[in-house]
């Protein structure tokens, strides 16, 4: 089939490139020229794992092209994928369709024959029967139908995720739309893999339901945490207790500095006004938002009681900046509430995360970036573990201990234990939901 992918972002470009691996033929289009013309240069302007390998493979095969003319790409296209940003719009947490209705307008002009046009940008429930108003005032003589297509993929494992899905959910009006989606699905159908045909509302709102139940379970363990900490209990053995109940599982069970990226926040948010705008308030997820905030805050407290109460003068090692591993991605990373509260403070920090320098120079100023987490410890009054990248899970902590000024640690994603810490020789060790411990001096 011929697959036409309005936006080249994370969603778009992944999408693309796997669809495209699926035998289709693959036009990815994106306004930005400069964008257009890394990916012609076989240069892939984010990090995911494989991402790369598999888009010069399909490249070399024909199946996938990219383009800045939308026109060109939609005419005679069999279906249309819409991929473009839908940030949290300022002043009242609803997602911003600007770009979505946007390219449903282009996409209605330079359509022709039957074609089937599909969201799949994380869109409040009712948005697809708005994209299809758009397109038929646009074009009242288009044949045509809308379907709702939600991604659900990780951020460091996207191909695994669109190649072997835990589900794909479809979301359509006609059974002529519903053919189509299983045309461009027929890899993942002929291998048993769950495709859920639903309405449009339906496949809208499992999207937003599924990340706010996981973003609730993240809040949860971080809850917990805090009461762990309070009490004298293990987080890491409460969430092991806890995830062996099969009603449970052990996902999404890991206590940290609070969840973050390009989803969570987002989804929580507009799923929240949903619940306003429709007087059903969903009292759940307005609580994970404010949870999740107040658990930057209690980090930055911990961190703060680490450095005798005052950050200003103190030299900070900060490890992981990304909001997960595996990704470049910072948004809403819990570093940019963590970092500038330590730079505001008035402490020297020095930074090292193995994808996160490109995107986090603009976003995280006042920081110098080093490239070795040795280097980063050196002379530092605090060491601090915010990502947990393979690259921090074995360090050489005597190593570290020689080379800190004061050989404190601070382990946000509970990488290490406070015995390992001890053994090192470190003065002082802090993690979430766990024993910790400050010798006297």
């Amino acid at each position: 089939m011929k697959i036409a992918m309005i936006g080249a972002g994370y969603v778009g470009l992944v999408s693309g490139i796997c669809f495209s691996d699926f035998g289709h033929d693959v036009t990815s289009v994106d306004s930005n020229p400069d964008k257009i013309a890394m990916l012609e240069r076989g240069e892939v302007p984010i990090f995911e794992p494989g991402l790369e390998a598999l888009m010069a493979k399909n490249v070399a095969a024909g199946r996938l092209t990219f383009s800045d003319d939308l026109a060109t790409a939609v005419a005679g296209a069999d279906a249309v994928f819409i991929a473009v940003g839908t940030p949290t719009r300022r002043g009242d947490g609803h997602a911003d369709l600007t770009f979505v209705m946007d390219a449903a307008r282009e996409i209605a002009k330079a359509a022709s024959g039957y074609i089937v046009i599909v969201t799949k940008s994380t869109v409040p429930v009712g948005t697809n029967r708005q994209v299809k108003q758009v397109i038929r005032k646009a074009n009242p003589a288009l044949d045509f139908d809308v379907a709702s297509n939600p991604e659900f993929l990780r951020e460091g494992a996207a191909i695994e995720d669109f190649m072997k899905p835990d589900r794909v959910v479809v979301g359509v009006q006609s059974d002529r739309a519903a053919e189509v989606m299983q045309d461009i699905y027929r890899p993942l159908y002929l291998r048993d893999f769950p495709i859920i045909v639903t309405d449009l509302e339906s496949a809208e709102m499992i999207k937003y339901a599924a990340n706010a139940f996981l973003a609730t379970k993240i809040t949860f363990i971080n809850e917990i945490a805090a009461l762990c900490e309070r009490t004298g209990a293990d987080v890491k053995q409460v969430s092991k207790g806890m995830g062996l109940d099969g009603r449970i599982g052990n996902k999404f069970l890991h206590a940290g500095p609070g969840f973050g990226g390009s989803c969570f926040p987002k989804d929580t948010r507009a799923l929240a006004r949903i619940g306003q705008e429709h007087a059903s308030p969903v009292q759940i997820t307005e609580t994970v938002i404010k949870v999740n905030e107040e658990v930057r805050r209690r980090m930055t407290d911990k961190l703060l009681d680490m450095c005798d109460g005052s950050f200003n003068g103190k030299r900070i090692g900060v490890l992981g900046v990304t909001f997960k591993p595996n990704t470049d991605d910072m948004r809403d990373a819990p570093a940019l509430t963590i970092v500038p509260a330590l730079v505001g403070g008035g402490a020297k920090v020095r930074v090292m995360d193995p994808q996160g320098q490109r995107e986090g120079e603009e976003l995280l100023p006042g920081v110098q970036w080093l490239n070795d987490p040795y280097k980063a410890a050196h002379n530092a009054d605090l060491l601090v573990i915010l990502t947990e990248w393979n690259e921090f899970r074995a360090l050489d902590l005597k190593r570290i201990v020689r080379k800190m000024s004061v050989p404190r640690l601070a382990d946000l994603r509970n990488i290490y234990s406070a015995r390992d810490a001890k053994r090192a020789g470190f003065t002082a060790y802090q993690s979430v939901g766990r024993a910790g411990f400050v010798k006297s001096t």
